[in-house]
């Protein structure tokens, strides 16, 4: 199944979830105490589609102000979790040069590429713009980081909660249920093939997070630079 077949089963799936008011709210985002963190290599879109995404969310913000919504600092794209978010973890479990190592022999011979953000798809707790890529270079670097790790000794949870194989980005996630759905599902369809733009991927980062990539909890562990 490739990606457009992908994000046109999810949106239909999920559309028909959101009328009959099937939604799976975010808990944690209700004041429930939250110690989730990890460590994730991501993606930062350029500043030209963060402008584009923020106009759209402004939009939903409209309609559904009490959702939760992504700050432009938070958007990004996963390449991999390579520790998924969990109640306790921290820094010092783990040595972080151990981690770069590999990182770096994994993302020998990556050259940059590029990613298109096009139109948007959802769950049943999220709305999420959907990427696409056309080389195979992330495909191939998220294969070199599961099998480098699988053969190491490091802490890691890759691919354990489901196998990561798209390209989306995660804009909106489900506090309530949508009050307004007629004129939210309408919103969502006018931006489903919405081209929010192209941009060359030329460097990854290594971050210690929070679930939400919130900016004021991530630390930054390491810059990598695709080679041109």
């Amino acid at each position: 199944m490739n990606l457009s077949e992908l994000y046109d089963n999810l949106y239909k799936t999920s559309i028909d979830s959101i009328k009959k008011s099937n939604f799976r709210v975010d808990e944690y985002l209700n004041d429930k105490p939250d110690d989730r963190f990890g460590i994730t290599l991501l993606i930062r879109p350029k500043k030209e589609l963060l402008l584009k995404i923020e106009k759209f969310l402004a939009e939903l913000k409209v309609i559904e102000p009490h959702q939760y919504y992504y700050q432009n600092s938070d958007v990004h794209l996963t390449v991999t979790s390579i520790i998924s978010c969990y109640s306790g973890f921290n820094l010092h479990q783990i040595n972080v040069a151990d981690y770069i190592e590999v990182l770096n022999q994994c993302l020998e011979s990556i050259n940059r590429f590029k990613i298109k953000f096009k139109g948007i798809t959802a769950s049943e707790s999220s709305v999420m713009i959907q990427g696409f890529y056309e080389s195979n270079t992330l495909d191939l670097l998220r294969n070199r980081i599961k099998y480098r790790f699988s053969q190491s000794d490091l802490e890691q949870s890759i691919d354990e909660r489901y196998k990561l194989v798209t390209a989306h980005s995660t804009v909106v996630r489900f506090k309530k249920p949508v009050k307004q759905k007629t004129r939210f599902l309408d919103l969502l369809d006018k931006y489903r093939e919405y081209d929010f733009g192209e941009f060359e991927v030329n460097e990854l980062e290594l971050v210690f997070n929070d679930w939400y990539q919130k900016k004021e909890k991530v630390e930054l562990l390491k810059r990598f630079t695709l080679k041109a």
